[in-house]
């Protein structure tokens, strides 16, 4: 069966524009198929078979990046913001691909943040049936009880929706707060923070430090590295 997709989906994985952009070039006639202009956004095309050009140049399939960031408190992953604030790619001037995250760190957390331009390994990675572990230190004020830790474990409901099965051990207590670590497959908003203050321990500070076995190790915040074939294998393991 051919893997047919709408061709502002094609351009923009080709690296040449976002997907709006992309529209409005189509609005624009500016993109061909196979020699005929195309005016609608929507047509579906096989990108492996059909010939498209935008200005007369043929697109070229982008080739495909893996960075692993330490993203630090402040950034937001979103690749604009109307409000101003620094992003994420604003840390990655020298890589001309467009890249976007997998999956979100909040403005007031860090850590190891995953960025491409493979729609497919981000699916791969979101998809709850791949069942990929994200590991947490979250800093929360006061100290967890065992039950109260238990609960997480086991699951708690957040938004009439019940949380899976979580695993957690305390790293280190301090002076009024403990350091949890906690890994969990899933990936709703907020969600490490909102487990934790429903069972009355606010997050004070929340570090991701790696997906599945891929770790942030000495990653220096701010800084990141290219990912190569073995770095993938560990998102799985």
């Amino acid at each position: 069966m051919r893997n047919m997709e709408r061709i502002q989906k094609v351009i923009a994985h080709a690296g040449i524009c976002s997907r709006r952009k992309a529209e409005e070039y189509i609005a624009q006639g500016r993109v061909k198929v196979d020699g005929t202009t195309v005016t609608q956004p929507g047509l579906k095309v096989d990108p492996q078979q059909a010939v498209i050009t935008v200005d007369g140049k043929p697109l070229q399939e982008e080739k495909k990046v893996y960075v692993l960031l330490h993203k630090p408190r402040g950034y937001v992953t979103t690749l604009s913001d109307p409000q101003g604030r620094p992003i994420v790619t604003d840390l990655l001037p020298d890589i001309k691909e467009r890249l976007f995250p997998v999956g979100r760190l909040d403005l007031d957390s860090e850590g190891a943040l995953l960025l491409t331009n493979d729609g497919a390994l981000t699916n791969q990675v979101l998809h709850p049936r791949y069942e990929v572990k994200k590991t947490y230190q979250a800093t929360v004020r006061g100290f967890p009880k065992k039950a109260d830790l238990q609960r997480l474990e086991q699951g708690i409901v957040l938004d009439n929706i019940k949380t899976w099965p979580a695993q957690l051990r305390i790293l280190k207590k301090k002076k009024d707060a403990t350091v949890v670590e906690i890994i969990l497959h899933e990936g709703k908003k907020r969600q490490v923070r909102k487990m934790f203050q429903a069972v009355g321990y606010p997050v004070i500070r929340l570090k991701r430090t790696a997906y599945g076995r891929l770790h942030i190790g000495n990653l220096s915040e701010g800084t990141y590295r290219f990912l190569v074939k073995n770095d993938l294998k560990k998102l799985f393991l």
